[in-house]
Parts: C-alpha cells; structure tokens; sequence
C-alpha cells in the first residue's frame, strides 16, 4: 500500500507539471513575444528559454562557409518589417550565432542598408572572442520587380530596360550590404508572370555570377510547379534556391519540395510558424516539444530541417532569447556526430506532419 501510494504520488507531481507547462504555453497573451515575420505578419514565439538556449550566444562559432560544406540544414534570419530596428537586430542576430542572413531591395518592406550596418558592427563587436569576416556570413538579397515596390521609393528606374533595372538594384544592394559580393541573389517572384520577361532578370543575373559578383541565383514567391521548372531548364546558371510560404493554400509545396530536392535546389521557408499556430498550439506537439526540451515553435524548425531533402527556414524572431533557442536547435543538428539520435524520429516526423496537416510523409 505504501509503494502504491508512492507511486501514486510521483504521477500526480508529473501530471502537475504537466498540466502547469501547457498552461503556461498557452497564455501567450502574457508569456509570448509578439513579431513579425516576412510578409509583416504577427507571430507568436515561446517565452520559455532553456537554460543551455541561453547559453548558445557565447559558445558558438560556426561559419555559414563550413555548414554549407557540411552539407547540414540551417535557419536564415529574415529582415523584412523591421525598419529602423533593422540594424540592432541584424547585430544582434548575429552575436547570437547566426549565420546567414535574407533580406531584398525593397525598401517598402526592408531596411537593406540596415542589415549592412547590422552584420558590421557585430563582427566589430564579437573582434573580441571571434575572428569573425565577411566570408564568415551568408547574405541573401533579392531583385524585386517594379510591381513588388512602393512607387515612391523604387530604387531604380521603373522606365528603363528590365536589365537596367537589375543592375541598378545590384549595385545598391551591394552599396547597403557593405559587401563586393553576394552569397545569393533571388528574383522576388516572377516578372509580370511574364516568362520572357522573367528570363530577361534571370540572363541579367547569370551575367552577375560569371562577373563573380553572386554565387548562387535563386527565386522566390514561385508556387507553379511547371513555372519554376521552365525556368530550370531554359536557364544556363541554374537556380539554386527557391524560398516559399510554407502553408496549406500551397499544400506545402510538396511537389515542388520535391523537384527541388531532385535537382539540389535549397528550398526556403518563410511564414513558416505563422501560417501553422493552430497546429503548434495543441496539446500533442506542446508535449512532444516538452520531451524533447524545446518550445513548439523550436520544435517546428526542427521539424523543417530534419524533412527529407532538408528545408531552410526563415526565423525573424526580435527577441534575443529566441534567437538563441533558435541558433541552439540549429547547432543541436549541426553538430549532432553520426549515430547519435535525431530530435527527431522518424515515427514523431510522420506524427507531427499528420497534426499539421503535410501529405506524402
């Protein structure tokens, strides 16, 4: 009897703790940060740091150079809507561990010059603990079509030639960015959805990677499948990226993820935590995040980057206790050695992508 009601007593501790974990997790109205993310978007991110995701900033030194060679999966901090903040939060970004860094030409949405700004004063900050250089980081811009511009503050001439216009916004991204090259330049969606015109930017671009001026060309905002493939097989320099919404209007771009991991296109998502709240707001993934010692939203990128083919996802997080739970379950697939278990198995990947809603898992 004593043994029964021990153990009775030892549920009823794990079944509180339980119970008070959920309960916190749902209050977001009081325990969850609101920012935006990509497409200016409210998102919701946990407020329950780890005590090792606290940690992360000043431990990590991996260069984008040496994951990308690893051929591993990694997060991209996403720019857009932050204006004036853009350039704490870029720094900040960065003294948290991240490596790679998306934003565009577009000064309706971001703050290009900030991220410049950004990405320099970090690495004159961490010259301290960290070597860092320019080859260190990964910056991603995009080339956005007149029709994706404010009017007012379009920074080319919408009169001139499509290939003036790309060349003119290279050159100014690559003025704010503080940089003579690009890891990657992306068309932000097609051209009028006009194909010819869309190839007109993509020869442009190819000029620019012969010039050594980009190394990668990628495309964004493309959610026809036979689109992205004409634009594959007409093209010389193929791309190498496409970055999405990653949400059920799409069906998740499960064809096109597909294709992608066929031809080694990197497929990026944005939205990414957004478009899928209901689904990280229920009790299962809540309990799977707790067993695995992070929060739904840490739990999702897990999830993404351990798809097969690998996804990359865009986190836009402005708080630096979240840019270190994200840079933290980054580094745990980064640096997990052979053999040793994955966040996530195989059996929890099909679970999790039945909650949310993903064919074909």
């Amino acid at each position: 009897e004593t043994m029964e009601r021990l153990n009775n007593y030892c549920m009823g501790l794990l079944s509180t703790a339980l119970a008070l974990f959920l309960l916190v997790t749902v209050s977001s109205n009081l325990l969850h940060d609101t920012t935006t993310n990509k497409e200016g978007t409210k998102t919701l991110f946990s407020a329950i740091p780890t005590v090792s995701a606290m940690q992360s900033s000043s431990s990590l030194s991996s260069s984008a150079s040496r994951i990308v060679a690893s051929g591993k999966p990694y997060i991209l901090y996403g720019t857009a809507w932050k204006k004036e903040e853009t350039a704490r939060l870029v720094q900040e970004a960065v003294e948290s561990g991240f490596r790679f860094i998306d934003t565009a030409c577009q000064p309706k949405h971001y703050n290009e010059a900030g991220v410049g700004q950004g990405w320099t004063n970090a690495i004159a900050a961490l010259s301290a603990k960290q070597q860092l250089k320019r080859s260190d980081l990964y910056l991603q811009t995009k080339f956005t079509p007149p029709q994706g511009q404010d009017p007012n503050n379009i920074p080319y001439d919408p009169s001139s030639t499509i290939e003036n216009q790309v060349t003119k916004s290279l050159e100014t991204s690559l003025s704010n960015l503080r940089t003579t090259y690009l890891d990657a330049l992306l068309l932000h969606g097609p051209y009028n959805n006009d194909k010819d015109d869309t190839m007109k930017v993509w020869r442009t671009f190819e000029s620019f990677v012969k010039n050594e001026q980009v190394l990668k060309l990628g495309i964004s905002n493309c959610y026809d499948l036979p689109t992205f493939q004409y634009l594959y097989e007409t093209s010389t320099i193929k791309p190498s990226i496409l970055q999405n919404r990653f949400y059920s209007e799409s069906n998740f771009d499960v064809k096109l993820r597909q294709y992608c991991k066929e031809k080694n296109v990197t497929y990026q998502s944005f939205w990414t935590l957004t478009a899928n709240i209901k689904a990280l707001d229920t009790t299962e993934l809540k309990q799977l995040a707790f067993k695995k010692g992070l929060s739904p939203q840490t739990l999702m990128y897990a999830f993404m980057m351990s798809l097969d083919g690998h996804v990359t996802p865009l986190s836009g997080t402005t708080d630096k206790m979240h840019m270190a739970q994200d840079v933290e379950v980054m580094n745990r697939i980064i640096e997990k050695n052979e053999g040793e278990e994955k966040i996530l198995k195989e059996d929890e990947m099909k679970f999790m992508a039945n909650i949310l809603g993903i064919p074909g898992l």
